[in-house]
């Protein structure tokens, strides 16, 4: 099993390493086009203009955000497929919307143009309308680069980023050729951006499947929008203030120096686009280590790093004779030390976006929006301190070193965590008697839990539904379920979309790595450690009759002498993210402590049910923290409206168990009214 998962890292970062060469060199073209594009509009037009093309162009890329979030969430949704109908079907409805998107934004973008023309002291609004007629092409193309990514399509989506450049930077040659001007300049970038658009339409089946239903779409687009709006106001915000605050000459000195740092980020975000659909796409056994991470880092560390010392070397004058004369940095500090200064800035910066989208690609992550957090921060710094461009500059490399060790710190000491909790579980995973369906483990926790007060006025009603389920009956299955979402829906409802169930066997030596659910009296036992060791440490040392009440330790006591019988002892729900990883007790925590004091035998009583996500960390039952305590809290508010009972009263009102009807027709009641509150 070691050797396997260690080949199937190694193969991940071959994969990673791969797919980075290849956007690697076609950022590193699309650099050089952009160079080219920069240099020849600098010379064209001046500093003051070229101040001017470089904020229009700015607020493109502050747009980026709603552009990069559907790229992001079509190429994980897409990289999560399984067939080539799948991706497509999922593409088409990403597609769809980045259309309505895209439009309202132009349509925003249009009608303000005259306030933007205005913060930005721009010598005509035609520019901003210019903008926004490539804004409407701009958003369906994330979508559409976002097929190409999740397709692992990297050799398309490098190419066609290289197009997009060609069309930025022979469009403006000819348009500042012509006499345009910085009219002239916007109109070619819009343009370029209609083209890129029809040029990365991707080659789909004449037959789809059917409409797919994402699992977490809305939290996933969500967590999309939040990093790329964080990350473009942090990559972008410091133009668009200094462009406000300083006079064109060095407003437009100042778009030069950043240059450096799109550079940077480019070729940073070349290595992201290949990690994030690989990640994506595997299961938590095989990113075991983190090995794509670093390498990851290591590559952008490289990039930042080597570029920053190529900058702080280089002589003055090789800025000069590219930009011209009118571009020479006077005072303490020249051209080189505030080129280098903003590369390490940058690369500093890289390293965070790595890591929260290496946490992206296979969860919710909240990193996404710590930094948002700091972008807002950042600005007001900017803000307060802007003697100089040195400062302007300074006050952005301190703020991200301070987000970078924020970002790392708790994803390492989680890691870590990870790792110390596993390494003395016994080896391999549980052994797997069938997988089962999630309608066969609500009928079974229902009926382990059927006897609880909040269900005495069913119990006579629905005693044959409970104790003799037809998991054939799609009416029945739906009144089960909305049964138990009278006690357990909040329960229910933190579990994963899509996780999956299976009977298992359950041995001694697995109870190492099973802790029991973190809650009531359990928590006086644990003291922190919810294992079963330490549960049942606490047991057999007596420790347990000083912190806990009599009535809990009545029950364990009663359970084990009922154990001790020939009873049917029912189902123990058991979570996890893997069979080899940490499982955590979601039903039938007193009743495996029992069977764990009384005998080894006892424990072959139970049918063990065991529900594995990728996601399950994102559960608080299974790991607690203030991410996953929010989330719950969150999805509280959003049920808050919903009644389970009016739900159970519709469904039993319905046609008698023997009508066929379809799944979806027979919890159409339980899911509208979860919309309704949502």
């Amino acid at each position: 099993m070691t050797s396997n998962r260690s080949s199937g890292t190694k193969n991940l970062q071959a994969r990673v390493l791969s797919g980075s060469f290849v956007l690697l060199v076609g950022s590193g073209l699309v650099t050089v086009i952009n160079f080219a594009y920069n240099i020849a509009v600098a010379r064209f037009l001046g500093p003051a203009a070229f101040g001017h093309a470089s904020a229009v162009y700015t607020l493109l890329i502050l747009i980026s955000a709603v552009t990069l979030s559907f790229q992001i969430v079509s190429a994980k949704a897409v990289a999560q497929q399984d067939s080539l109908p799948a991706k497509s079907a999922v593409y088409r409805r990403f597609h769809k919307i980045a259309w309505v998107s895209g439009i309202l934004v132009g349509l925003i973008l249009a009608l303000s143009r005259n306030l933007v023309s205005d913060y930005l002291n721009l010598p005509s609004s035609m520019l901003i309308a210019w903008l926004a007629v490539g804004v409407a092409f701009y958003v369906p193309l994330g979508s559409r680069r976002g097929y190409l990514q999740g397709a692992h399509g990297f050799h398309r989506l490098a190419a066609n980023l290289a197009l997009e450049g060609l069309g930025r930077l022979f469009g403006s040659l000819l348009a500042m050729g012509l006499g345009y001007g910085v009219t002239g300049v916007i109109a070619a970038n819009a343009a370029a951006l209609a083209i890129a658009y029809f040029l990365a339409a991707p080659k789909l089946p004449v037959s789809v499947a059917p409409d797919l239903r994402i699992p977490d779409a809305f939290r996933e687009a969500l967590q999309a929008i939040v990093f790329f709006v964080g990350q473009v106001i942090i990559n972008n915000s410091d133009i668009v203030v200094v462009k406000h605050f300083f006079p064109p000459a060095p407003a437009g000195l100042y778009a030069a120096i950043a240059l450096v740092g799109r550079v940077i980020f480019a070729l940073s975000w070349a290595v992201v686009n290949t990690m994030f659909p690989i990640v994506a796409g595997t299961r938590a056994q095989e990113r075991k280590g983190h090995g794509v991470l670093g390498t990851s880092l290591l590559l952008v560390f490289c990039i930042g790093g080597l570029v920053a010392v190529c900058l702080r070397t280089a002589p003055a004058w090789i800025w000069t004779t590219l930009f011209g004369s009118q571009f020479a940095a006077t005072g303490k500090y020249g051209l080189p030390y505030l080129l280098a200064l903003y590369a390490v800035t940058t690369c500093v910066y890289a390293l965070s976006v790595v890591i929260i989208a290496y946490e992206m690609s296979y969860r919710i992550a909240n990193t996404a929006w710590v930094q948002l957090v700091f972008s807002g921060v950042l600005i007001a710094g900017i803000y307060r301190y802007h003697r100089s461009l040195q400062e302007v500059i300074l006050v952005q490399l301190v703020m991200m070193v301070i987000l970078l060790f924020v970002v790392a710190v708790p994803f390492l000491r989680s890691v870590l965590a990870g790792d110390q909790d596993e390494k003395d579980l016994p080896l391999g995973g549980l052994r797997t008697v069938r997988r089962v369906s999630e309608d066969e483990v609500i009928a079974a926790f229902l009926e382990n839990d059927f006897q609880s007060p909040e269900f005495g006025e069913y119990r006579e009603a629905l005693h044959a539904l409970v104790t003799k389920p037809d998991l054939s009956s799609t009416l029945e299955n739906a009144r089960r379920r909305a049964l138990l979402f009278i006690r357990h829906g909040a329960l229910w409802r933190e579990l994963p979309q899509g996780t999956e169930w299976f009977e298992v066997e359950l041995q001694v030596a697995d109870l190492e790595r099973i802790r029991v659910f973190p809650r009531a009296q359990w928590r006086k036992l644990a003291r922190g450690n919810f294992a079963m060791s330490q549960i049942l440490r606490s047991f057999r040392s007596g420790r347990c009759y000083e912190v806990a009440d009599k009535k809990f330790l009545s029950k364990i006591l009663d359970l084990s002498d009922w154990l001790n019988q020939d009873v049917k002892a029912g189902a123990v729900l058991l979570i996890g993210v893997t069979e080899s990883g940490p499982l955590t007790i979601l039903d039938g925590n007193h009743r495996l402590v029992a069977a764990a004091l009384n005998s080894p035998g006892a424990i072959r009583k139970f049918q063990i049910l065991c529900g594995l996500s990728p996601n399950m960390a994102q559960c608080c039952w299974y790991e607690t923290n203030l991410r996953t305590l929010f989330r719950y809290a969150m999805n509280l508010l959003r049920h808050i409206v919903h009644d389970p009972k009016a739900d159970l009263s519709r469904l039993l009102q319905g046609p008698p168990p023997s009508v066929s009807l379809s799944r979806e027709a027979c919890v159409k009641g339980v899911l509208d009214s979860d919309s309704r509150a949502m």
